[in-house]
């Protein structure tokens, strides 16, 4: 399914109960970059593609990671991309991201970018086991 970005974005704002869009734009424009960063191939442009028109750049455009990051490791990174966030916050964030994500894409894309990310990413997307 791919979702109109307002859409998209009024999903994660549900998801995360945050209180402005310009907060919920943020928080998606962080995650979804240091997600790109950590998928690959096929995986990364098949999610690009699947998602709204205006996420493209944001999962395509950072430089691929020189080594996956641990669920933790993600975390921390969008802790220093979002202003004011704490590893808690973040996490939250990420979770609010990335399983709207999952809600919005063919559940088979969301099998491979667990299989291609490391173990524990599942429950950051809504999903409590890594397969």
């Amino acid at each position: 399914m791919n979702l109109p970005w307002d859409l998209f974005l009024g999903r994660v704002r549900e998801s995360g109960a945050y209180t402005t869009d310009k907060e919920t734009e943020s928080v998606v424009r962080a995650v979804l970059a240091a997600l790109g960063a950590q998928l690959e191939g096929e995986v990364r442009t098949d999610l690009a593609a699947q998602l709204p028109l205006r996420c493209k750049p944001l999962l395509l455009d950072p430089l691929p990671a020189t080594r996956p990051m641990t669920p933790t490791e993600f975390v921390a990174a969008v802790t220093l991309l979002i202003d004011g966030a704490t590893e808690e916050t973040a996490r939250w964030d990420a979770s609010a991201v990335l399983t709207t994500v999952a809600d919005c894409v063919d559940s088979q894309l969301v099998q491979q970018m667990l299989v291609q990310l490391p173990p524990g990413y599942g429950l950051l997307f809504g999903h409590p086991v890594h397969t």
